[in-house]
């Protein structure tokens, strides 16, 4: 699967004020929403809705049993031990130091693509002092009528030595880095990894993830799903993920569709003063299930490119 322009038509992207949570810009094919980059949000930017080619939403939100999992995104746990996850008591923030400018075709995107380049500032609970920097690009790479990418390339660099952490995993934990939320009636989902199919994973390492089930339509349910795909020069590579369908404390009320790169999963990072750290994956978005061979042959197009 390599990238080329949707057969659906021309991908566009516009500056939007009306997201709830903050200005965004929208991402879309001959004019209908592919993904919502939400970059004015208040506690750190996001990726919601994320919609498949057939008009799926897939992400959730902020949904009440998690209200800081904002459908797809990218942050560290804890900083020096400081939270930059949950969003209570204290805690930090990212925050964009301008809207993103969007860019139009180039290597990155291929033909088709549109790119999202900014930078953020990752800022102390006390909402002054900025602990580190990060340049960050998003973009939609076309695939076919059924699929696209999000490609995140992203490099965070301290102002002073940083330990990067997460709570060691017990009953949960091990978790930071880039995550995906999906919606609780996103249901029977199942996540493959290179190792089989799953209902949990607990960072058990490979280079791709993948998760599909089933969403409603007007014609009933109908398949869909994404996949995560780790770039061989990412910290931990090949990543340790960590991830659930459905955990027991949701009972009958949905499906808890919690996917992530667990990069620290077997332990904190330390980073000098300046030392840049960097991260590469790709997201695909898709309609119909993905079965391991899909998934693997789309992280192959992936790094290959």
């Amino acid at each position: 699967m390599s990238p080329r322009p949707e057969p659906a038509g021309t991908v566009g992207a516009r500056y939007a004020d009306d997201h709830p949570a903050g200005a965004a810009v929208v991402i879309e094919v001959d004019g209908q929403p592919r993904w919502t980059y939400v970059h004015g949000a208040r506690r750190r930017p996001f990726v919601h809705p994320l919609v498949t080619p057939a008009g799926h939403v897939l992400s959730v939100d902020a949904p009440d049993d998690h209200p800081w999992h904002h459908g797809l995104w990218f942050t560290i746990k804890f900083v020096n031990g400081e939270n930059f996850w949950e969003e209570y008591d204290a805690y930090g923030v990212l925050r964009h130091v301008a809207p993103p400018k969007i860019e139009h075709g180039g290597a990155a995107a291929g033909p088709g693509g549109i790119s999202l380049v900014g930078a953020l500032r990752w800022v102390r609970p006390d909402r002054e002092t900025v602990v580190i920097d990060e340049d960050r690009r998003l973009t939609h790479v076309p695939l076919d009528e059924t699929a696209y990418a999000i490609d995140l390339e992203t490099t965070i660099v301290p102002r002073a030595d940083v330990v990067l952490d997460r709570t060691p995993f017990t009953t949960w934990g091990g978790y930071g880095g880039l995550t995906f939320r999906g919606r609780p009636d996103f249901h029977d989902t199942v996540i493959t990894t290179s190792d089989g199919a799953h209902d949990r994973v607990l960072g058990a390492r490979g280079p791709w993830l993948g998760l599909s089930g089933f969403v409603g339509g007007a014609d009933g349910d109908v398949p869909a799903g994404i996949a995560l795909l780790d770039a061989p020069d990412n910290p931990s590579h090949p990543t340790p993920w960590y991830g659930s369908t459905k955990a027991d404390t949701y009972g009958d009320e949905g499906w808890s569709n919690f996917v992530n790169a667990a990069f620290l999963w077997e332990g904190p990072q330390a980073l000098a003063e300046g030392e840049p750290l960097s991260f590469r994956y790709r997201v695909v978005v898709h309609d119909g299930h993905w079965d391991a061979a899909q998934v693997a042959a789309a992280h192959v197009a992936f790094t290959t490119r």
